[in-house]
């Protein structure tokens, strides 16, 4: 895969601090990964019928990049030396939760105050393109976690991401594919 270095859009990660503010919505990061072909990991979720890029919440030690490859093993078994870190998006991109998770979200919290949690309304989040240099035998979906969080995946095309996604993420995927697309191989 050949990138165009003048494109790249890498910034210092201390353009999105503060990560945890009192804004309502919960630090998360999004991760693209592509392979030479141009062609996005896929994933569907465990006990679900629904597929998504994998994408996690960051921990209160964590910067971006430590949470975004700390997810991507947990989720994928992708290790940060199988990728090359190729893009990200410039802003945080945001959702709201629809109004039945955020009363299942209310609950949880409810029963787990005592333990300082936060109730959030919705997601903020930093989406990274990334590159799998090598075979896809590195994807190992029950390696990285006790639950794991996918039991399927494949590569599909960017744009098949954007129309399959559950509509509540729909807006998100659209403007991080718009901004992180044009560093996708193959898709000139």
């Amino acid at each position: 895969m050949t990138v165009d270095l003048k494109k790249m859009t890498i910034q210092p990660m201390q353009k999105f601090e503060p990560i945890f503010a009192n804004d309502g919505y919960r630090p998360n990061v999004g991760i693209i990964v592509c392979n030479d072909d141009g062609g996005v990991f896929w994933a569907r979720r465990v006990n679900h019928d629904g597929w998504q890029f994998p994408q996690g919440g960051v921990a209160r030690d964590e910067n971006l990049l430590t949470a975004m490859y700390r997810e991507l093993e947990e989720e994928t078994g992708i290790l940060e030396s199988h990728v090359d870190l190729v893009a990200h998006t410039q802003t945080w991109l945001h959702y709201d939760l629809p109004g039945s998770l955020l009363r299942n979200q209310k609950r949880r919290y409810m029963r787990s105050k005592q333990r300082n949690q936060v109730s959030f309304r919705g997601q903020k989040q930093v989406w990274f393109l990334l590159h799998l240099r090598e075979d896809d035998s590195v994807v190992n979906l029950k390696s990285g976690s006790e639950k794991p969080e996918f039991d399927d995946w494949k590569w599909v095309e960017a744009d098949f991401a954007v129309e399959n996604i559950v509509d509540f993420k729909r807006g998100v995927y659209q403007k991080a594919l718009d901004e992180l697309k044009p560093f996708l191989p193959n898709t000139a």
